[in-house]
């Protein structure tokens, strides 16, 4: 809640929370206070959690570390013939060699992404995330928000600083450097996040940890390593954050020097480059009735039984013909196996709650693209986005997973013409980050994106509300 007295800021602003028009204020204090181009609306308070949902989510991050080193685990006993082949086949579906010799390397095996982004839903029968995130956005935009809303009076998840620190400690945790200089590298095909990671490395660098954010093009291979040029000359880079995504590596200016740099260690790179950690099937084989025991003696029954439960049900549209005993485990059609995917072609639109969604190293794999809703289109639409995922399966393979409706929410944001408050009734996805400091996975922040509830798929747009988190009561 808004302190219940008139706070003075740093800035010698004073907020009263008590004057009438104390909601519009707040939200102009947002517009006002944001170095971000505000594309969403504004709301004046931060998104509600209630403390069980809060708990819950909190939890989460260790045990979603245990699921990437999982699946890690899962593709090297698969390549080594201790796990089934077709484990590996499924993971090493339409990449190249290069990306695929890079996921190899026995010297980056300790090495997984130091941010973990889940996207959560809040349904009717409690959570469930849909995808995991290894090369998250919005992370900067969460960590101005959640200073901006603090200067508000809010007790923001994560606090004023909660990302900023994160990532340092993150840092400092894999980079051996004794004054590491980061460097956060944004692709052509990512430009539209360069703002938010423009302010993040400012922000570390007031910090006391030396940051930039830059394009490829901006950095300069010398024996030594990569460089990028400042006020004080050429300064070495010690860790490289990748915000570039590895199918997109042919378009990345000076990649070969990039890729050289870092198999040589001559500079630190993070999120690492496996693209096995960043395949929306790893889902599918969670849920694989061959790898129940597998998965519970890896997480353990809690943690296991705890991920079944939010996990949707997921499986790989695999286009070739199963054996004539065979049916694809747990899919049905008005109660009938299935055995072929074009089955489903065929559903009512009642039966066809699922979501088809390309898996992961494409193009399309990002945002709300590459994403299809059965029961939002028609038969025949359905049925020609079905035959399209069986025809990529041997480049871009697709994954069918189960629907989760997000429950309705309401939420408040700011008319600009009216310059008032009105409430809107929608549908919230959270995404919370998590910093993995060696074995320790903290939560730093929580950003909840609130869609009118007319909008089919959950994701940033301008009619959505964008705001950090708070938990009820506090």
């Amino acid at each position: 809640m808004l302190l219940n007295s008139c706070r003075k800021l740093a800035t010698d602003e004073v907020i009263c929370p008590l004057h009438a028009n104390s909601e519009s204020y707040a939200c102009r204090f947002v517009q006002n206070h944001m170095q971000q181009e505000i594309t969403f609306r504004i709301s004046p308070r931060p998104f509600a959690l209630d403390p069980s949902t809060y708990a819950e989510i909190e939890s989460l991050g260790s045990v979603l570390l245990k699921f990437y080193q999982g699946i890690q685990e899962l593709y090297f006993a698969s390549s080594a013939g201790r796990m089934p082949k077709w484990i590996q086949e499924y993971l090493e579906l339409g990449k190249p060699e290069l990306v695929l010799d890079y996921g190899r390397m026995r010297r980056f095996r300790r090495d997984y992404p130091f941010i973990i982004r889940p996207d959560i839903l809040l349904t009717e029968d409690g959570i469930a995330i849909t995808e995991l995130d290894s090369v998250p956005g919005g992370f900067g935009l969460t960590a101005e928000l959640s200073k901006v809303y603090s200067d508000l009076g809010y007790e923001v998840i994560g606090g004023p600083h909660g990302i900023i620190d994160g990532f340092a400690q993150a840092v400092r945790t894999q980079d051996p450097a004794d004054d590491p200089v980061v460097a956060i590298v944004v692709s052509e095909e990512s430009q539209d996040y360069f703002a938010e990671m423009k302010w993040l490395a400012h922000a570390l660098t007031e910090g006391g940890l030396t940051a930039f954010a830059v394009h490829p093009e901006d950095l300069v291979f010398q024996e030594y390593g990569l460089y990028l040029a400042s006020d004080q000359g050429l300064q070495r880079i010690t860790l490289l954050y990748r915000f570039f995504e590895l199918f997109d590596l042919k378009n990345i200016p000076k990649i070969d020097l990039i890729l050289y740099a870092i198999r040589k260690r001559l500079v630190c790179v993070t999120p690492p480059l496996k693209s096995y950690l960043e395949e929306k099937l790893n889902f599918a084989l969670f849920h694989h009735p061959s790898l129940v025991n597998w998965w519970k003696d890896h997480l353990g029954e809690p943690d296991y039984a705890k991920l079944s439960r939010i996990l949707p049900r997921t499986w790989v549209v695999d286009n070739r013909p199963l054996p004539p005993h065979a049916v694809i485990p747990g899919l049905e059609v008005n109660g009938i196996p299935v055995t072929d995917f074009l089955q489903l072609s065929e559903a009512s639109q009642s039966n066809r709650e699922y979501v088809l969604k390309v898996s992961g190293f494409s193009e399309n794999a990002w945002g709300s693209r590459g994403v299809f809703v059965g029961h939002d289109l028609s038969r025949l639409e359905w049925g020609e986005r079905l035959s399209q995922a069986l025809e990529s399966f041997s480049t871009n393979p697709y994954i069918l997973q189960e629907f989760r409706k997000a429950r309705q929410v309401e939420t408040s944001f700011y008319d600009e013409k009216l310059d008032e408050v009105r409430l809107m009734p929608g549908r919230v996805r959270l995404c919370p980050y998590y910093f993995v400091n060696g074995s320790k996975v903290n939560l730093a922040g929580i950003l909840a994106t609130i869609c009118p509830i007319d909008k089919k798929l959950i994701h940033g747009m301008v009619d959505a509300v964008m705001v950090p988190t708070m938990v009820e009561g506090r």
